[in-house]
């Protein structure tokens, strides 16, 4: 049974990895001291200067995770740049019955690991632990987490807690009591993406945050109720405001939901907010995301240094 321990792991107070002799431990050492290294990075992170609208703030981000060669991965795995969504983007899909089905098994497996990285909500997980078994889930299902690199995002999955309103960066800050905290999932599977997210609450959750949760929900569902042949998208938006407003609650505008299926993000484009601009109609065959981000005060949103989390300008 292996009994030695790295001493210097145990002076950093670092999770005890365990050797069978002294030879073992010299031949893994190269490999073991990135331990020590990424540790002394976490130590030594400040975030960067900036006039934060909130308590929040950013904390050590890992580099990036690799995938392995057998997933089948989409055009911006390795460069970062979504090639085909860039050429495509204002072309409406209509699906078919095959292509249906390869979108239904994208998102099946995206709700088994939305619903295991949800049973990891508790005081205490950071969410950088939260994106390091999401990771994992997904190449486990032989699917290529979506967001890793696109348009160079450093992580397998979004989450955004309290003031975040979309896109946070998962990272070494803990999970604390009150918090309500986003997990945003996409995995790509077979060709296909399959997006979807879910907002949790952290321990006891004040009944503010409660309120806000359950509204956002609320507006989902009726617009979810609302879709059929015909139906104008930019009415989706005429739906969320109207329970939303209700509430004194407002719409963020700078995100929508999005056409989804072989590219991550496609048309049609699909406001949340009312008297948007928003073109066509729902056909049969077309698949697209609503996603509503409800803000308690102002709808306006700033964007951090890392240019992708995006918070409420409010706080």
């Amino acid at each position: 049974m292996a009994t030695l321990q790295c001493p210097k792991c145990l002076k950093l107070g670092l999770p005890s990895t365990y050797y069978c002799d002294k030879k073992c431990f010299t031949q893994a050492w190269k490999a073991h001291n990135q331990i020590h290294k990424e540790h002394a990075r976490r130590l030594a992170f400040k975030p960067p200067s900036f006039a934060y609208t909130g308590k929040l703030r950013p904390h050590y981000v890992t580099p990036m995770r690799k995938v392995p060669a057998h997933i089948k991965k989409p055009d911006y795995a390795i460069s970062g740049t979504p090639v085909s969504e860039m050429r495509d983007k204002d072309k409406v899909v209509i699906l078919n019955e095959k292509q249906i089905e390869g979108l239904r098994e994208a998102c099946r497996v995206g709700r088994e690991v939305l619903d295991l990285a949800g049973h990891m909500v508790k005081p205490g997980v950071t969410t950088e632990e939260i994106d390091v078994k999401v990771h994992q889930w997904c190449i486990e299902r032989g699917a290529y987490p979506s967001p890793l690199n696109y348009h160079n995002f450093p992580k397998s999955c979004c989450t955004s807690p309290n003031e975040v309103i979309c896109h946070g960066i998962p990272d070494a800050r803990p999970l604390q009591e009150g918090d309500i905290v986003n997990i945003d999932i996409t995995v790509y599977k077979n060709g296909f993406h399959g997006d979807l997210n879910e907002t949790f609450l952290v321990g006891e959750v004040d009944e503010e945050s409660k309120k806000l949760v359950r509204t956002t929900y609320e507006s989902l569902m009726l617009a979810i109720r609302a879709c059929k042949p015909d139906f104008f998208i930019r009415d989706f938006g005429k739906i969320i405001s109207k329970h939303c407003n209700r509430k004194n609650y407002s719409v963020v505008r700078s995100y929508c939901g999005h056409g989804i299926g072989e590219l991550f993000h496609c048309a049609p484009n699909v406001p949340h907010y009312s008297k948007n601009k928003a073109i066509g109609t729902c056909k049969p065959g077309m698949a697209f995301t609503i996603e509503p981000m409800i803000n308690i005060k102002s709808w306006r949103d700033k964007t951090w240094p890392d240019n992708w989390t995006s918070v409420t300008a409010d706080g």
